[in-house]
């Protein structure tokens, strides 16, 4: 079978994976691996990340007595995940594949090193042949530091790996111009990169047992296409939807953001995705703006910046912002935050935040 991508990272939402009543749809669970093991046998590299294991729990423990939000995820996920990680195991197994579980929690990513470490760990169960079982450590997450989802997890996956394609299966054939209940609200087939849509109309209504709905989707899928990625959100509850997608002249219902060409690469693939672990902020003054914005290749330095929101330590991540407020970046401070405010303004030669540090929005 020819297929347009080689390097893949599938993401399934919990209301693909879940029945109504909050069990596990074994039957649906199955025929998404075995698609996924058609892709395997075709040439191709394939990360899931799932959903699933609190609704899993949920359905496998009553509660004894009224718990938090945050104890009772923990606790549902915990008894789930086992249960989750079994069943894709045994499923990728009836298929000879093995897989592997992998769970991680947004810090991670905030953390360059960490960052790295959890790339060569899936670069060489890839390259042994496993197929990377990925999903959030919901035991050990509290609120502030969980994804807002599993698609915002995928994006970051696909990032990090370098993938070709993300496909985010969902209980909906893709993006529409309104709610996909309401009459007239129309499937829109592709999207271009810049392409301006009313993303208000776009329905916020979230899933049952998930966290996030279609605009977290929408934006995730526009941030990756910018990079390279091409991103496709389609119906898994339908018959051989992933299949569908990834076959050469098949065509299946879906939405498709079409990438740039070019890729984006290395350390601005890193802080792409991190302004949810800036420390601080720096602002800027015209000058600097200009030039940051201009085709020159440039660094910060410590003359441009005119004032600093917050506290942070040599390496942190923190976001460039103009007089206005209007957010034009992030990138890895060089110094501490009392250290800016000692040379702010000042001709220091070392930059505040190094060229190869920096990424423009």
């Amino acid at each position: 079978m020819s297929l347009l991508y080689n390097r893949i990272v599938v993401k399934v939402g919990s209301n693909v994976l879940t029945r109504e009543d909050g069990m596990l749809n074994v039957t649906l669970m199955a025929h998404i691996v075995d698609q996924i093991a058609v892709l395997r046998k075709a040439g191709s590299q394939v990360i899931l990340v799932t959903s699933g294991a609190v609704a899993a729990g949920r359905a496998e423990v009553d509660l004894q007595r009224k718990l938090d939000p945050v104890s009772s995820r923990q606790l549902w996920s915990a008894v789930g995940q086992v249960k989750l990680i079994n069943r894709y195991a045994d499923l990728f197994n009836e298929n000879g594949i093995t897989c592997a579980q992998v769970l991680t929690t947004k810090e991670n990513f905030s953390d360059r090193l960490h960052y790295l470490n959890m790339r060569n760990c899936m670069t060489t169960l890839l390259e042994n042949g496993v197929v990377p079982v990925v999903n959030e450590n919901d035991t050990i997450s509290v609120t502030e530091l969980m994804f807002t989802d599993n698609d915002e997890l995928s994006g970051l996956i696909a990032s990090m790996m370098d993938m070709e394609a993300l496909i985010i299966l969902t209980n909906v054939d893709g993006v529409f111009t309104g709610s996909p209940d309401e009459p007239g609200s129309q499937l829109i087939s592709s999207i271009k990169l810049g392409e301006t849509l009313d993303v208000e109309a776009i329905s916020g209504k979230k899933s049952n047992f998930g966290r996030g709905g279609m605009l977290t989707k929408f934006h995730i899928a526009s941030k990756l296409a910018g990079q390279g990625i091409s991103v496709h959100i389609a119906n898994g509850t339908k018959i051989n939807t992933l299949s569908n997608i990834l076959k050469i002249k098949k065509e299946a219902v879906h939405t498709h953001f079409i990438p740039a060409k070019k890729k984006s690469t290395g350390v601005r693939k890193w802080l792409s995705h991190s302004d949810d672990f800036a420390k601080g902020e720096v602002i800027i003054n015209e000058g600097a703006r200009e030039v940051l914005l201009s085709d020159k290749v440039v660094s910060l330095l410590p003359i441009g910046i005119t004032r600093v929101e917050g506290y942070f330590k040599d390496g942190d991540i923190v976001r460039v912002k103009d007089s206005n407020g209007e957010l034009l970046g992030l990138g890895k401070a060089s110094y501490s935050s009392d250290e800016v405010l000692k040379e702010m303004g000042g001709k220091k030669s070392k930059p505040f935040i190094h060229y190869d540090y920096l990424y423009l929005l």
